[in-house]
Formats: structure tokens, C-alpha cells, sequence
């Protein structure tokens, strides 16, 4: 009823449900021929259109159009544009957001999902949780959760999904944190995340978001082969995903697949992901190996 609900009265349900299951062209497409009845829905609109172009990393669009004269709702925008954009610069855009939440000009919903991003991605996971604290928004709730999960604060993921639940038990941001949740469970939970991440691909569409969910439930399940076929979709959608290939490297080992499998996945993710934790933690992890190889070897 909840859902239905949000369909009939939220102008915009098609354009942000399609950002949050990971649909970044339906919902640019959507946001650029809705009809909108007014100005604040139109501003909403631009932040969920532009944050799909962070998303497909079309980093150069959101910074040549937003502009420091732009609306102040979409400000935050252009700062996590620049904050992927230019590495270089990330320690100025750090600084500016320590001050904003010091001096608590962050109270937008919006500049607390960038911030937390930023922070997150910073693997400063305290400073997210402190700029979320107390945000009545579902998706701060849902990225709440990510964090809780990262933590290993699997208490506290629940907790967050139970509030959620309690806000809006049919919400799309609410069925994906039970999904994410329930992974984290293990056991019966897996297949329970499984029937999730299907009725959304059902109900809306495939994206490699839903998909990886999709598999990584019959990964934990053991079963491999059904596994397989979803991540081989995933990347008929998008070669080049880094969840999707990370997924295939962990497959590829636990179906006993040659070498030349998994490392040809790890070289394509490193190739194009260097930014992405996954490949950072395996090169700090490589370069640790070949510096204990060496001390090895010179005592030897």
C-alpha cells in the first residue's frame, strides 16, 4: 500500500526509483521528460538527474552546468563531482566539508548524502554516521546501513532496517537495506535476500546493481552455476562494472576455474577501477607480499 501510495502522490517515483536500483540512463530519461507542477519538484528532479551522471561517472556534465551561482541545492552535487573528478583536490573538498558539519551547515538531506559519500569513500565511516545522525530520510537511512554493514555493526543494520521498515515497509531503499541485511545474516537469509533482489528485477527491470545482488545470494548459497548466468547478464549489460567483476573473480575461484580466468577479471578491474577499495586493498596486499618475498629471499 505504501508503494502504491508513493506512485500515485511522488511526481518523481519513476526518476528516483530508477537511480536507487542502479537504472542511471532510465533515470536521466525519465528526468528530462517528466512534467513537473512545481519549482521544488523541478529542483529535485535536477539533483536525482545529476547524481545519475555522477553515477556513470559523466563527471565533466555536472561540473560545466552547475554553477557557483547554481541553486544551493545543487551545490553538494558539483562537490562530489569534483571530489571523483580530481583526486588532487580532495583534501580542500575534505577540509570544506569538516567545517560545514562542525558548524552544522549541512541540515539538507542532500548535502548529508554527499557528505557521507565523501567520508565513506574517505573510509572515515564515524564521520558519516555523525553527519547522518538523526536525518529522518530514507536513503540516509539506507546508507546508514551500508556503513552499519562495513563496520561489522550488524546490531546496528538491523536496527536502522527496523526503523525503516516502521517509515515505509514497501519502499524500494527499504526492501534493497533488507536484502543487504539478510546477506549479512547468512544461513535461510540468503535465499530470503534472493526473493528481494528478484521481485525488483520483476517488478522494474535487470540492472547490474539488482543482478550482483541476485548472485552474490546464490554465491553464498553455493550455487555456483545458477550464479554464473546472472553475472554473464550483468556484464552483457556493462563489461566493464567493477562489482560484476569482482563477482566473477570470486567465482571463478570457487568453480575451480584456470588461473588465467580470475587474474584476466583482476586485470580489466585494475585497469579500470584503480580507485575502487577492492583494488587498492589487493595492491597494498601485493606490494606487503613481494616485501615479505624479499626479506624471505635475502635470508635465504
Amino acid at each position: 500500500m505504501a508503494r502504491q501510495q508513493n506512485e500515485s502522490f511522488d511526481e518523481l517515483f519513476d526518476v528516483k526509483n530508477n537511480f536507487y536500483i542502479g537504472n542511471y540512463q532510465q533515470c536521466i530519461n525519465e528526468a528530462q521528460k517528466v512534467k513537473l507542477s512545481s519549482t521544488e519538484a523541478e529542483m529535485n528532479r535536477d539533483v536525482f538527474l545529476y547524481r545519475a551522471y555522477i553515477a556513470q561517472r559523466k563527471f565533466r556534465i555536472v561540473l560545466d552546468e552547475i554553477k557557483d551561482t547554481s541553486p544551493s541545492e545543487l551545490l553538494p552535487l558539483k562537490l562530489l563531482a569534483e571530489y571523483f573528478a580530481h583526486p588532487e583536490h580532495r583534501d580542500k573538498i575534505l577540509s570544506a566539508i569538516d567545517k560545514a558539519t562542525i558548524e552544522e551547515n549541512c541540515r539538507s538531506h542532500n548535502y548529508m548524502i554527499v557528505a557521507a559519500t565523501i567520508y565513506y569513500h574517505e573510509n572515515n565511516l564515524e564521520s558519516a554516521l555523525r553527519v547522518l545522525h538523526k536525518a529522518e530520510n530514507l536513503e540516509c537511512s539506507a546508507l546508514s546501513v551500508q556503513i552499519y554493514l562495513k563496520m561489522d555493526r550488524l546490531d546496528l543494520a538491523v536496527k536502522e532496517v527496523k526503523t525503516m521498515q516502521e517509515s515505509d515497509d514497501d519502499a524500494t531503499l527499504t526492501q534493497l537495506a533488507l536484502a543487504w541485511v539478510n546477506l549479512a545474516i547468512g544461513r535461510d537469509k540468503y535465499q530470503e535476500a534472493y526473493y528481494i533482489f528478484q521481485e525488483m528485477i520483476d517488478k522494474y527491470s535487470s540492472t547490474t546493481m539488482l543482478l550482483n545482488g541476485k548472485a552474490t545470494s546464490l554465491i553464498l548459497q553455493q550455487k555456483y552455476e545458477d550464479a554464473e548466468i546472472v553475472l554473464q547478464e550483468s556484464l552483457e549489460k556493462d563489461s566493464n562494472n567493477p562489482d560484476t567483476l569482482i563477482n566473477m573473480i570470486v567465482l571463478s575461484q570457487h568453480m575451480g576455474k584456470p588461473y588465467e580466468v580470475a587474474n584476466r577479471y583482476l586485470t580489466q578491474l585494475k585497469d579500470s577501477h584503480m580507485e575502487h577499495p577492492f583494488v587498492k586493498d589487493y595492491l597494498q596486499k601485493e606490494l606487503e607480499f613481494q616485501r615479505l618475498a624479499a626479506e624471505y629471499s635475502a635470508l635465504a
